[in-house]
């Protein structure tokens, strides 16, 4: 029997309810028996992030995933030194369970940019991607992104049918930052987490 396991990747700096309900929608949409959140240790496309420490961008995940018997918090990406890849990550887990299938889920925004990532061609051939309209981007362009990299890297490539949610990590620390609300951007013990610890410049002061 294969296992069908999904993958849900980033910085999660902060993770946020678009991140969730990507991967509750992967889940139910193809029948995974769970989703690993893996924030990255070091990637090499945000190599000026000035963010959350690695710690405090694990404890939020594992605040944010907590009570979903389908969510698990992978810091597969976090133990390698220097620069993290999509590519290594994978080769090390299907090596480590070759008897699992990996449906690597991403937004539109990231499928757009795949090709920059690191041994494209590679990635492919070792998961099936998923992707989702992000940020107001039209059905009709994801699917052509799609069709592209199909044709090119002979690519098992499927949409994730996803509200199309404009959430962003960098507007919720700009919201941080400038002292507006980003309450229910994010779930709520997240919410408190950056409160209670400072956050983005959000302050120290518990909401009440």
């Amino acid at each position: 029997m294969r296992h069908k396991i999904g993958i849900m990747g980033g910085t999660f700096d902060p993770i946020h309810i678009g991140h969730l309900i990507l991967g509750e929608t992967a889940l139910d949409q193809y029948g995974l028996e769970k989703v690993l959140f893996m924030p990255s240790g070091n990637p090499p496309h945000k190599p000026q992030r000035d963010g959350a420490s690695d710690e405090d961008r694990a404890a939020m995940v594992r605040l944010a995933v907590e009570g979903n018997a389908g969510f698990e918090v992978s810091l597969e990406e976090m133990r390698d030194d220097g620069y993290t890849y999509t590519r290594v990550t994978l080769e090390r887990l299907t090596a480590e369970h070759p008897d699992t299938d990996y449906y690597f889920i991403m937004g539109g925004d990231s499928l757009m940019q795949f090709e920059t990532w690191r041994d494209p061609d590679r990635i492919c051939r070792m998961c099936t991607i998923v992707a989702a309209v992000r940020d107001g981007m039209s059905t009709e362009d994801l699917e052509k992104q799609i069709g592209i990299l199909k044709k090119k890297y002979n690519a098992d490539i499927r949409v994730l049918s996803a509200p199309n949610l404009d959430i962003s990590s960098h507007d919720i620390r700009s919201r941080c930052g400038e002292g507006r609300s980003f309450r229910y951007y994010v779930p709520e013990p997240v919410y408190g987490y950056i409160l209670r610890e400072g956050l983005y410049g959000a302050g120290r002061q518990v909401d009440s």
